[in-house]
């Protein structure tokens, strides 16, 4: 069994009809987790990789009702270190 998450982003408001099916969901062999986040309109899943891929997972949250626009990375882009100048060797 390998775990993975996926986060995605939607628009609108879903409505009680989506919100009832994202919550049955978990009725599909390898979903494990469904997080819903109204205030930053994400959709966190948690999945079993070697049932489900990435684009069924998609899939589902859309026949749900989700309005998904992308996938969002997991881990936020890190800011880059600042550049050391190289100073010449002293002897």
């Amino acid at each position: 069994m390998t775990q993975l998450d996926v986060l995605y982003r939607y628009e609108g408001h879903p409505t009680e009809a989506a919100m009832f099916a994202l919550g049955n969901m978990r009725e599909v062999y390898g979903i494990r987790r469904l997080q819903v986040d109204e205030e930053w309109k994400t959709v966190r899943v948690e999945y079993d990789a070697t049932r489900l891929t990435r684009p069924i997972v998609l899939q589902l949250l859309r026949r749900a009702g989700l309005q998904v626009v992308e996938e969002l990375p997991l881990i936020p882009p890190q800011p880059e270190p600042p550049a050391v100048e190289a100073t010449p060797a002293q002897k």
